[in-house]
């Protein structure tokens, strides 16, 4: 007698999550305008009230050897935390919707898709959302002559790698929550406290010597060590780094967030 597949096994993934991206899209076009207004609205009123109010009292930020406008050093982190912010709304909330309270994810297991590429359609789709918001959202800035360094336009791959980063962090919480509630935890005690530790609000270097050290391999501290130079117009210090740190917080998570879906499927 064969024992089971062990839910811990490698992805079996192919072009089939592209049904299921491409009907996450159909169904969420019709709410588009509104889904954008509230995933800007938040991120925006934070910037213009810290950007404008605070950074009138803080003027520069000491960032490096140069000084920096807080608005400019504030926009720099805040668009990396909207990906972020973005990528796990949506892979968490509208995932855990498809897949426990309207069981859109067993009618599509009647198709031949599986329930890997299910995973990896969510994955990718919740990265499309975080990336049309911070796409909108860098329009604002730009609108508002935050900074109109050339270089920017870089950060628009980046800031992908940030939501499929995010997204599949958030996708393991997705397959052990029981309720919307549980979602509580996770923006409570591990988004929240990143937001403040990674460098969006202030500089990182302000932080205690061990508070500092820990967050120096947070994904959102990579995230703004790639995004902030280019609205500068400079290059990352340390680019290969923080890409392989982003990407490997993004595979193991990815993988996890199966084999825990997997398992919940299963049982």
């Amino acid at each position: 007698m064969s024992s089971s597949p062990s839910d811990w096994r490698a992805p079996a993934l192919s072009m089939r999550w592209w049904p299921v991206f491409l009907r996450n899209l159909l169904a969420w076009r019709k709410l588009a305008l509104p889904s954008l207004v509230g995933n800007i609205a938040e991120p925006l009123i934070t910037l213009v009230a810290f950007g404008y109010g605070l950074g009138l009292l803080v003027g520069e930020v000491q960032l490096g050897h140069a000084k920096v406008p807080y608005i400019l050093f504030l926009a720099s982190g805040s668009i990396c935390m909207s990906a972020m912010q973005a990528a796990s709304f949506e892979a968490l909330y509208s995932a855990f919707s498809r897949m426990h309270m309207q069981k859109t994810w067993d009618g599509i297991m009647n198709a031949p898709v599986d329930l890997d590429n299910i995973l990896l359609a969510e994955m990718l789709w919740a990265s499309f959302k975080s990336i049309f918001t911070t796409t909108a959202i860098l329009g604002v800035m730009l609108a508002l002559g935050i900074s109109y360094a050339p270089k920017l336009l870089l950060a628009l791959p980046l800031l992908l790698l940030v939501g499929i980063t995010f997204s599949s962090i958030a996708l393991i919480f997705n397959a052990l929550a029981q309720g919307y509630d549980f979602f509580t935890y996770y923006f409570t005690l591990f988004l929240t406290p990143m937001m403040f530790l990674s460098g969006v609000f202030f500089p990182r270097e302000q932080l205690p010597g061990a508070v500092r050290a820990v967050s120096e391999w947070l994904p959102l501290t990579q995230a703004i060590e790639l995004v902030r130079p280019l609205f500068l117009n400079e290059w990352p210090a340390h680019p290969v780094r923080a890409l392989l740190v982003l990407a490997l917080y993004a595979c193991a998570s990815f993988w996890i967030a199966l084999a825990l879906t997997r398992k919940r499927f299963r049982g």
